[in-house]
């Protein structure tokens, strides 16, 4: 049996030196290997990435936000997989709806540059976060 560290591409080796479609090629080799783009549809791939997501949050429920902050390495490297997860599927959502994912990113942080502007929502956790609706209503004369 190989190793398995020896069928992932070379290529991947860290942020700096490592693209999105190389990402996206990696994960699309693995599933075509396994013949599992029959499965990779998007409803099913939605449902995995939330699931994913879930078991990521699982690792911060009950800690308080300087805990989440610091975990030690173990744990660190138990959250590292749970997103490698959530990103695997997402990738391959991307792959499976041909997305490009810079430019979808791209595009939507025009939209959240414009829907949260920083003058407004510096410091500012939304819309539901009373500054900013005590600002509102001072500006408003209420």
């Amino acid at each position: 049996m190989n190793d398995p560290a020896s069928q992932v591409s070379h290529s991947i080796v860290d942020d700096p030196s490592t693209t999105v479609m190389q990402l996206r090629n990696m994960v699309d080799e693995f599933v075509s290997e396994r013949d599992w783009h029959q499965f990779h549809a998007p409803k099913n791939l939605s449902m995995a990435l939330s699931i994913e997501a879930a078991e990521l949050m699982e690792h911060f429920q009950w800690i308080s936000m300087d805990e989440s902050r610091n975990p030690d390495p173990d744990k660190l490297s138990q959250i590292g997989e749970e997103l490698a997860d959530v990103l695997c599927y997402a990738m391959g959502m991307a792959n499976e709806l041909n997305i490009d994912i810079a430019t979808a990113m791209k595009n939507k942080m025009v939209k959240n540059r414009q829907k949260y502007p920083q003058e407004t929502f510096k410091g500012i956790y939304g819309q539901d976060d009373k500054r900013l609706n005590a600002t509102e209503g001072d500006s408003k004369g209420v």
